[in-house]
């Protein structure tokens, strides 16, 4: 990633927290690929903007997978990120998703509690309707916000954060996220990123006690940018 574009892409800057709007090809830390991880241009995009000799500190609060783009959340203090992890552990950020599907869910709304059992050497995670060895509980709810011809526009507010919990159980209910190939989706988009998106976060921050609340742009993309569209159309406070 650029440096240049990692400013374009910040969504909050204080001297305690960053937030940006991560691309669908970035990992946001190192995985076995050795790509240059988000948290890495970060630090280094912070190093030069405020002239800061020797190391630069920077928390990962929370992931989003490499095909995901949207709001992630970085701590720039061991104060905040300590904060931050324990505020993460008790349920007190809030993360609103979208996600495009093809097929319409069995209810318009619904909220889904699941165990997943996570298998590394696939890197995918299973579903599982009850606890079983090595399961982990999933729970979010999801309402459909929009239609379109082919595709169909879902919010999900996330309660957990499993791995691929969001792709594994949309694609329980039979909703695969569109261009999720490994969760069932029938092709894959160009570029290898899926239809899923950190649209929103929300907290009281951990130093200033002040709500934040930042909604990511979604990415330029048609589908993206019809659904936008609508969505702006028929909620222009937002």
């Amino acid at each position: 990633m650029k440096k240049s574009s990692i400013e374009q892409d910040i969504l909050y800057l204080d001297n305690h927290l960053l937030i940006l709007n991560k691309h669908a090809s970035d990992i946001v830390q190192g995985d076995k690929t050795g790509d240059e991880p988000l948290s890495e241009a970060v630090k280094q995009f912070l190093k030069v903007k405020f002239d800061k000799p020797g190391a630069v500190f920077l928390g990962v609060v929370h992931r989003l997978d490499r095909p995901v783009s949207g709001a992630v959340l970085f701590a720039r203090t061991s104060k905040a990120l300590t904060r931050l992890n324990t505020m993460l552990r008790d349920g007190e950020i809030q993360k609103t998703y979208w996600a495009i599907v093809k097929h319409l869910p069995p209810r318009p709304a619904d909220h889904l509690t699941s165990y997943l059992v996570r298998r590394e050497e696939q890197n995918k995670s299973y579903i599982h309707n009850r606890e079983v060895p090595g399961s982990q509980r999933a729970e979010l709810a999801y309402q459909l916000l929009d239609s379109g011809d082919r595709y169909h526009l879902l919010e999900i507010e996330l309660f957990t954060g499993r791995h691929h919990q969001i792709r594994a159980q949309l694609a329980s209910i039979g909703c695969p996220v569109k261009g999720d190939l490994k969760y069932g989706a029938e092709r894959s988009n160009p570029g290898g990123f899926i239809h899923l998106h950190a649209r929103q976060i929300r907290f009281i921050h951990p130093v200033r006690k002040e709500v934040v609340s930042i909604t990511a742009p979604v990415p330029d993309d048609p589908l993206w940018n019809f659904f936008q569209s609508r969505h702006t159309s028929q909620n222009p406070q937002e």
